[in-house]
């Protein structure tokens, strides 16, 4: 359910292509890096970014409001108005308290199609809303083409397919990491794929993919030799963190993941239940992309982590939540500004029945666009110019995340 429609029906060019432009020097640990990480499904916001000032919250959610803080079960107390969801303790809550991790509320985009897929092409896309898409041109691949001779950039997407914000002019690699080794391409079908293009003009491009693949996997097979000792817990998107960390530390700085499975219409759960074990298994795999990163690349690394939409703000019928609007991005790094790090940022208002959007939603008052443009106008030093390249037509937001 969380690939986008259309892209089921395009034709593929084989991994080890797609790989071709992995090949670059590696990044100097002062470079630059960023990382969007894709909640496809949408996220339940009000559950991890607590409203615990709210009265209304309570009301609206007899049986999966997070409780206060002090409470059996309650929220981390983060400021006076805002609580961090419990299964977050042991890995955001301590990156808030270092001052490497920040909260946008109130974020999302425009569209209000409510659509998972509508919505989540919209925002890879990163054009306007009111222009026909060119659904070639992805919003990073833009910012890859932005940033193409300033340094040995090499973005990478974490994912089976190229997702479409990376698609575009710009040469990006992809490959999956929850199950390396055991992918659709063997060494047979490698040499069988290498002679179909040999003598062409992609050989070499084909030839070369194949090259990084195989060192992809030799490197994260000595990782997984690790994984019965000291390494840290191989569960879920942990084990995928590492390997992202590792790349993005050693050959990659720009890129790309997405994490499924947020679409919470019945049973949702509050301080358990099955939001929670989600949202303790994204905290622990984000704490460990943090801590394999090393100090120095991650002081200068910025994690974004966003979803489509966010949730109705009221419960419904089910003990879950519908598709809604608003939602809350949170920001991630080593070298977050002292106006960020440990703060709840951006356009902000009470959280109360009168304020919902149509309603029933938190209203968008931090468009994506705004934000990540502020960001990457302060990460890269890009001009107003080249920051319409990126998002065209786009009123940055400067949040001083950086």
């Amino acid at each position: 359910m969380q690939r986008r429609h259309f892209l089921s029906a395009a034709a593929s060019l084989p991994l080890a292509f797609s790989l071709a432009r992995a090949r670059a020097a590696a990044p100097r640990s002062d470079t630059p890096r960023f990382l969007l990480v894709f909640l496809r499904g949408a996220y339940d916001s009000n559950s991890l970014l607590v409203p615990t000032h709210s009265d209304f919250y309570y009301a609206a959610r007899p049986t999966i409001a997070i409780a206060r803080p002090g409470e059996a079960n309650g929220a981390l107390p983060l400021d006076t108005r805002w609580g961090l969801h419990p299964a977050m303790e042991g890995s955001v809550l301590p990156l808030w308290r270092s001052k490497q991790a920040c909260f946008v509320p109130f974020a999302g985009t425009d569209d209000l199609s409510r659509s998972h897929f509508e919505t989540q092409d919209s925002i890879e896309l990163g054009q306007p809303l009111d222009a026909h898409p060119s659904l070639r041109s992805g919003f990073m691949n833009r910012l890859a083409q932005t940033l193409q001779g300033r340094s040995d950039l090499a973005p990478m997407a974490f994912t089976a397919q190229l997702p479409l914000c990376m698609r575009g002019p710009a040469r990006i690699a992809n490959t999956a990491l929850a199950n390396v080794g055991k992918g659709g391409v063997d060494a047979n079908r490698s040499r069988a794929i290498a002679a179909m293009y040999a003598g062409t003009a992609l050989a070499p491009a084909v030839n070369e993919g194949f090259e990084v693949r195989a060192a992809v996997l030799r490197g994260m097979q000595e990782e997984m030799d690790k994984a019965g000792r000291d390494a840290i817990s191989a569960k879920g998107f942990s084990l995928v963190a590492q390997r992202m960390a590792t790349l993005m530390r050693d050959q990659f700085d720009l890129g790309f993941v997405d994490v499924g499975g947020w679409d919470t219409h019945v049973n949702q759960g509050n301080a358990s239940g099955n939001l929670a074990n989600r949202l303790d298994d994204l905290g622990r795999g984000l704490a460990a992309f943090a801590q394999e990163m090393g100090a120095e690349p991650w002081r200068h690394t910025v994690v974004a982590v966003v979803s489509e939409f966010g949730r109705t703000f009221r419960e419904n019928g089910n003990k879950g939540t519908d598709h809604g609007h608003g939602t809350a991005y949170w920001i991630l790094g080593g070298g977050l500004s002292a106006q960020a790090g440990g703060r709840i940022v951006g356009e902000q208002i009470e959280v109360s029945e009168a304020n919902l959007f149509q309603n029933r939603d938190y209203p968008v008052l931090n468009e994506y666009r705004s934000v990540l443009g502020g960001l990457f106008a302060r990460m890269y030093g890009l001009s107003t110019a080249q920051l319409q390249q990126v998002f065209p037509q786009a009123a940055v937001k400067d949040l001083r995340l950086v």
